[in-house]
């Protein structure tokens, strides 16, 4: 494990880029944004989140990663041990328990996701998905349940190795794999799919549909796309070597992210409007409009097969992040070792996947209440910590590659349009 004077530490800037692009690229991309996109208009609310992305969570990355480096502690311990002008700022700590919250609602029911995936890609690969029957490889209680513990078992393997040889490592070999998977299949579902029509939904803004749900909708996705609010980026930014462009790596990342939302859309929309199928199917798109259309194409079988392999990708990549945030928690404020920590918050991940199939509707719930009320009251925290309880001097030390006029623009976001706009966007949505 690379270790610095700070412990341990990221073996490469691309290892650093590639797994905290990997825990933002994730079913935020494929799954949550395409049905959020079309339950929400389309054009207007892409639109929507690309200004929340920029103005909003490109700022509180940045921020989250320059919290996570300046103490090079967990989420918790990072926000608690903050300098600010009046020492230390503990009731901030806050910003990082929210974090933790996340991470415990949040794994049990993308597992659970995820391991239908699993399911679907191998179904898939069989040519055993798309019938009228549900196949027995995913039919009633037992099965999901395996595939939810299987994708879960993944996950803590690779965080049991640590952060060099486990997360790191599966990023740098993962996530080459899945942009050229989505390249392809976007290229694939443009070619033989709607694409003038599928252009026009997400890019031609209708405003008139506009509406203060569809606002905070695009905010929500906005951060739970970066994973920001959740502490994600502060737990990276702890690993994180003081040589590094905190501003220039956000940008990567952002950008990266932002992308791949958009030409998942391509991949996804095309093949929708071409179909005839209903862009606001919500949560089941891609689990049931999609496979109708894999198992009656040529090729099929291996067309839906990567796609839901694809799929697969994003959700490990990400899942391995979520579980470090709450690992990185239990070791430094629980006296765990990483070992013990890692099968701590996993086995509490498993019991909340038996709540998710055994209570109906508590996984949409736990969806809208992650996205819109945990992630932006995450985000605001991070923002005000970093805008108004630590020194300018600190947060300038952390920015210290970044040119004068832009962390003058940076320090005018984090302090003013971000948590203004957050909480306007938040009590509107929610009132509304």
């Amino acid at each position: 494990m690379a270790r610095g004077a700070r412990g341990p530490q990221w073996g490469s800037r691309l290892g650093f880029l590639m797994a905290a692009i990997g825990s933002a690229v994730g079913l935020g991309n494929l799954w949550r944004f395409p049905f959020q996109a079309g339950e929400n208009g389309g054009g207007a609310f892409v639109l929507i989140y690309i200004a929340c992305v920029f103005l909003i969570g490109y700022p509180v990355l940045i921020a989250e990663l320059a919290i996570g480096r300046k103490k090079g502690q967990s989420a918790v311990g990072a926000s608690r041990n903050l300098p600010s002008d009046k020492g230390r700022a503990p009731n901030w700590q806050i910003t990082g328990w929210f974090g933790l919250a996340v991470a415990v609602m949040l794994l049990p029911s993308y597992s659970m996701i995820s391991g239908q995936i699993m399911a679907y890609s191998v179904m898939s690969f069989m040519g055993d998905l798309g019938g009228t029957s549900v196949s027995p490889l995913y039919a009633g209680t037992i099965a999901p349940m395996a595939w939810f513990t299987a994708f879960l078992a993944i996950t803590m393997a690779i965080v049991l190795r640590g952060l060099n040889r486990g997360i790191e490592a599966a990023s740098v070999f993962l996530m080459p794999m899945f942009f050229v998977i989505l390249a392809s299949l976007a290229a694939f579902a443009m070619f033989s799919g709607a694409a003038s029509d599928a252009l026009t939904y997400l890019f031609a803004p209708r405003f008139g549909e506009v509406t203060p749900d569809v606002v905070l909708a695009a905010l929500g996705q906005a951060l739970f796309s970066l994973g920001l609010g959740g502490a994600l980026m502060i737990t990276f930014g702890s690993f994180l070597s003081k040589d590094e462009n905190i501003a220039s790596n956000a940008t990567v990342i952002a950008g990266a992210d932002t992308s791949v939302a958009l030409v998942a859309g391509l991949m996804i929309f095309p093949i929708v409007f071409a179909f005839g199928m209903n862009p606001a199917a919500g949560m089941g798109l891609i689990f049931e409009t999609l496979p109708k259309f894999f198992a009656g194409m040529p090729l099929g079988n291996l067309i839906g097969g990567a796609f839901f392999f694809l799929a697969f990708i994003a959700a490990l990549t990400s899942s391995i992040a979520i579980l470090m945030v709450a690992r990185t928690v239990g070791t430094e404020l629980f006296g765990l070792s990483e070992r013990n920590a890692t099968l701590l918050f996993g086995l509490l991940a498993l019991g909340g996947g038996f709540g998710i199939v055994l209570i109906d509707g508590l996984g949409s719930l736990l969806d809208w209440l992650i996205g819109s009320v945990v992630l932006p009251i995450g985000a605001l925290t991070a923002a005000l910590l970093a805008g108004w309880v630590a020194p300018r001097s600190l947060m300038r030390e952390e920015l210290a590659q970044t040119s004068d006029w832009l962390f003058a623009i940076w320090r005018g976001l984090i302090r003013f349009v971000v948590p203004l706009a957050i909480i306007v966007i938040f009590v509107v949505g929610l009132s509304g």
